[in-house]
């Protein structure tokens, strides 16, 4: 198995070396927009813990990667008026992984509207930021 890299770019955004756009945070996960989305809304959530993939997640960090997945999708889909949510996980190379920290994908999809493909549009950061408050705005709602 490969050794998790410290110096991903999602362990960087953890440890503040890198900025971005944070939607929802607790003890265990944080979630933010993927800067480079296949629909409006399109959300990262990532464990605190270093975890390369779903091959070397502790269980308990993974639950909590996905029950913070399953609160930004509810929230998302009221927030982006979302006809349905893509919610998704590519482990290793051969999956469609690209970081290798561990990360769930939350995709709000609109009937008869395609999604981007993946890393293919940089947002504009205004965008970004109005999506950012929509959505802190629906996980507050639900509390």
């Amino acid at each position: 198995m490969v050794a998790y890299d410290n110096n991903n770019i999602f362990a960087k955004i953890l440890r503040g070396e890198l900025p971005c756009y944070k939607v929802y945070e607790n003890d265990h996960v944080l979630a933010f927009l993927d800067i480079m989305p296949r629909s409006p809304g399109h959300t990262l959530v990532i464990p605190k813990a270093a975890a390369r993939n779903i091959f070397d997640v502790l269980p308990e960090d993974y639950a909590h990667v996905i029950r913070a997945a399953q609160k930004i999708a509810i929230a998302a889909k009221q927030a982006f008026n979302a006809d349905g949510m893509l919610v998704a996980q590519a482990s290793e190379t051969a999956g469609g992984q690209v970081v290798f920290h561990l990360h769930m994908h939350v995709m709000p999809r609109f009937d008869g509207v395609a999604m981007l493909p993946a890393a293919s549009v940089k947002e504009d950061p205004k965008v970004l930021e109005e999506n950012a408050t929509k959505l802190m705005a629906a996980l507050k709602a639900l509390g």
